[in-house]
């Protein structure tokens, strides 16, 4: 069996520019290809009528255009409310899969995506992590999450378009830091048909403290998150084993108070309850001390539900008892709503599995 070209989308720009100057093209014209792939979509090279007919068959020759492939769609719309919360079955060129999410609300169209197919850190609450790490995600794949859920935007609602994106689906961004960063610029770029501000762009953390100095010192103004879980050292081990004990909490304060500093932005720490694990008073108490060291607001997540795992969510009353003493302590706290349970397609239940049901397109 032959082999396939290697995919133009996976290249950075700078790869692509390396490409495209080894042909004996001008620097320009990468930026050309890159505009045609990222804003004008071409599926074939044939499309890019700006480049010469010599230069399309040069890469033909030694390139393919490859984007994902769509292998299911599931919906789950919230009773008596308007928001939806959709989810794709994505399928890579080498032929792994990861899931992304739109969430659908009156104002904003959020975009999930993932940065990894798998992961590698086996927090003992996400369905994720049981599947160890396949591989990172190119910065063309990423992008093509997006397209993909915009896609479908564009297509039901005239004049729609995703509003925000969060690096929140499968895999630890951090772990894949340049990636996320290029995909970053290019959904960002003013130039593009599709273009988003900084500011409507989220990367969620486990706390990988070298890359969250690396992301203070970036020019971009996204927003950071950081899954916290519990602001016990031992506990959070038990939770996050692998992220707590490669970056302890007293390091991680540390860095956060560094990168606030330096960025002016807040960080939101993510708090996922569960019962009787990290929902008591003391936890609260920890966990309020942590976080007034820095520019910070705290969002509490229910936990939901994995098949094989035994946490519990809280009940409201213990949720609202938690809060009131976080904002007691004159913290900044809201509680975030969990979308797509039923499609398992909320908070650390992604997950891909040679079994899933691919006939609903």
């Amino acid at each position: 069996m032959t082999e396939p070209l290697p995919n133009i989308i996976d290249l950075t720009l700078s790869e692509l520019k390396s490409a495209i100057g080894a042909m004996g093209e001008p620097a320009y014209r990468a930026l050309q290809i890159h505009q045609w792939l990222f804003s004008r979509h071409a599926t074939s090279f044939d499309e890019m009528s700006t480049l010469s007919l010599a230069l399309r068959k040069k890469l033909s020759e030694t390139l393919s255009i490859r984007p994902l492939e769509v292998m299911d769609y599931q919906e789950n719309r919230e009773e008596g409310c308007e928001q939806k919360t959709e989810k794709l079955l994505l399928k890579l060129p080498d032929g792994e899969l990861v899931e992304s999410v739109l969430i659908t609300a009156s104002e904003r169209m959020t975009a999930c995506v993932s940065s990894q197919a798998g992961c590698p850190l086996q927090c003992t609450f996400c369905a994720t992590g049981s599947m160890g790490l396949q591989r990172n995600l190119t910065a063309g794949e990423i992008i093509g999450q997006v397209y993909a859920l915009n896609q479908g935007v564009a297509g039901k609602t005239p004049g729609g378009k995703v509003t925000n994106v969060v690096f929140m689906g499968m895999g630890e961004p951090l772990l894949n830091t340049d990636n996320v960063l290029e995909a970053i610029e290019t959904l960002t770029n003013a130039s593009y048909s599709f273009s988003l501000p900084q500011k409507k762009i989220s990367v969620s953390t486990i706390g990988i403290i070298p890359e969250i100095r690396r992301l203070a010192e970036s020019p971009l103004k996204i927003k950071l998150a950081v899954s916290l879980h519990s602001a016990e050292q031992q506990k959070r081990e038990l939770l996050m084993p692998l992220a707590a004990r490669l970056y302890p909490l007293k390091d991680l304060k540390k860095a956060l108070i560094e990168y606030t500093t330096k960025t002016g932005r807040p960080v939101t720490l993510v708090y996922m309850l569960l019962k009787g694990v990290n929902d008591s008073p003391e936890d609260a108490r920890l966990l309020a001390r942590f976080a007034r060291s820095f520019l910070c607001k705290i969002n509490l997540i229910d936990y939901n539900s994995i098949n094989n795992v035994k946490f519990k969510p809280v009940s409201c009353a213990a949720r609202e008892l938690f809060q009131r003493s976080l904002l007691d302590a004159g913290l900044h706290v809201t509680v975030r709503k969990s979308y797509g349970t039923p499609i398992n397609a909320a908070c650390g239940q992604l997950a891909t599995t040679g079994n899933q049901n691919r006939n609903n397109l």
